[in-house]
C-alpha cells in the first residue's frame, strides 16, 4: 500500500539554540558547575541561571539542550578538571608514599568544593550519580596502581599491599555508596583523608 504524504505541518516546540563561540561556551559551562557545587541543582530552573549568567535561554541551550544534560556535562566537567590539576601534582611527586598521600589528598580537596546540597543531589539524581561511580571506581584503581608501584620500588610491603588494594577498593565504594559517611558522620572530602593515613602507616616497611 503506497504511503500517503500529508500536508498538514506539526509544530514542535524545541528549545531554540544559538551559535556559541567554544570560548564563551566553556565559561559558561564553568560557570554553571561553580553555581551547582555551590548550591546544588534540583532546585534551580533554567530561568535563574540566565539571570544569574547574564545571558538568554538561546545561549545556555547551546550550551546544552536541557537542563539535565547541562547537570551532567557540568559533573563531567567537574571530575575531568580535578582528576588533570590531580595527576599533575602526583606526577610531580618520586616517592610512592608522597604520590599515594597527594592523589587521595587531592581527592579529598576536590569534594572539599562539593557543598552538601550539590552531593546529595548528585547521588539522588541517577546520571550524575553514575558519573561520580566511574570516577571513585577509577579512584580505587588508581590507588591500587600506585600501591602496586610501591611495591616494585620495594618501598611497601608485598603481602601488605595486595590486602591494602582490595581494602581501598572496599572503602571508596563505601564512600561512593554513601554507607561508610552514614556510619562515620564523615564527609566525602574526610573520609579520602582519612584513608591516605590509615593506608599509609600500614605499608611503610619501617615506621616513620
Amino acid at each position: 500500500m503506497p504511503r500517503t504524504t500529508s500536508t498538514r505541518r506539526t509544530t514542535v516546540n524545541t528549545p531554540r539554540k544559538r551559535r556559541v563561540d567554544v570560548a564563551r561556551r566553556d565559561d559558561l559551562l564553568r560557570q554553571v558547575q561553580e553555581i551547582f557545587l555551590n548550591e546544588g541543582f534540583t532546585s534551580l530552573t533554567i530561568g535563574e541561571l540566565t539571570e544569574r549568567l547574564h545571558c538568554s535561554k538561546a545561549t545556555l541551550y547551546s550550551v546544552a539542550a536541557t537542563k539535565e544534560q547541562l547537570v551532567v556535562l557540568a559533573t563531567k566537567q567537574f571530575f575531568g578538571e580535578s582528576a588533570d590539576e590531580i595527576e599533575a601534582t602526583v606526577a610531580a611527586e618520586a616517592d610512592p608514599k608522597a604520590k599515594i598521600l597527594t592523589y587521595l589528598g587531592g581527592v579529598a580537596n576536590a569534594m572539599r568544593r562539593n557543598s552538601k546540597a550539590f552531593y546529595e543531589d548528585m547521588v539522588a539524581f541517577a546520571p550524575t550519580a553514575e558519573v561520580y561511580a566511574r570516577n571513585t571506581a577509577r579512584a580505587a584503581e588508581r590507588v591500587r596502581e600506585l600501591i602496586d608501584g610501591g611495591i616494585q620500588e620495594g618501598r611497601f610491603r608485598a603481602t601488605d599491599g595486595v590486602f591494602a588494594s582490595q581494602l581501598v577498593a572496599l572503602a571508596i565504594e563505601g564512600v561512593q555508596s554513601g554507607v561508610l559517611l552514614e556510619r562515620t558522620g564523615l564527609s566525602a572530602a574526610d573520609a579520602f583523608n582519612e584513608l591516605a593515613v590509615l593506608l599509609l602507616n600500614g605499608l611503610l616497611r619501617s615506621p616513620e
